[in-house]
C-alpha cells in the first residue's frame, strides 16, 4: 500500500482506531491501514475500503465481515466505518472505560474485536485521567 494512502488513511480516523478508539500517538504497536472488505473476497484498496487500525483491533478482526450476536445467536455483520456511524453502534460506559454495544453489529463487533480487552481498559483509565479520553467523536 502506498505512503500516501496509509497517511490518508490515518488522517481520516484523526489517528484514532475506528473501532476501539484508541489513540495512535499512545500505541506501543504500528496501526494498520486495514481492509474492511477483505482482499480475498473482492474487498479493494480504494478509501472507501480502508480503516485505520490499531494491530490489537486488526488481529482479532482478522478477515472476519461478520459474527454471531450473543444475546440472539443471529450473524451479524461488523461495523464498517466507511458505512456507519461509531456513536449509532457504542456508547461509553459511566466511567468511560468500556464500549457499551447498542446494536447486534454493536455486540458482534464488541466480541469479535475484543473491545474491551484488559490493556484497552488500563489504557483509557490512563488517558482518562489525563483529560484525553474518550476522544470526540
Amino acid at each position: 500500500m502506498r505512503r500516501q494512502t496509509r497517511q490518508a488513511v490515518a488522517d481520516r480516523a484523526r489517528n484514532y482506531c475506528e473501532y476501539c478508539r484508541s489513540p495512535g500517538f499512545v500505541s506501543p504497536g504500528p496501526f494498520e491501514a486495514e481492509h474492511i472488505y477483505p482482499r480475498f473476497l473482492g474487498g479493494k484498496d480504494a478509501m472507501s475500503n480502508l480503516g485505520w487500525s490499531c494491530g490489537g483491533c486488526n488481529v482479532h478482526k482478522a478477515t472476519a465481515i461478520d459474527g454471531i450476536d450473543p444475546l440472539t445467536g443471529e450473524t451479524s455483520p461488523l461495523f464498517h466505518p466507511r458505512q456507519q456511524k461509531w456513536l449509532d453502534h457504542f456508547s461509553w460506559s459511566e466511567d468511560k472505560l468500556r464500549i457499551i454495544p447498542l446494536t447486534p453489529t454493536g455486540r458482534v463487533t464488541v466480541e469479535r474485536l475484543r473491545l474491551n480487552r484488559p490493556e484497552l481498559i488500563l489504557l483509557r483509565l490512563v488517558l482518562r485521567e489525563l483529560g484525553i479520553h474518550p476522544p470526540e467523536e
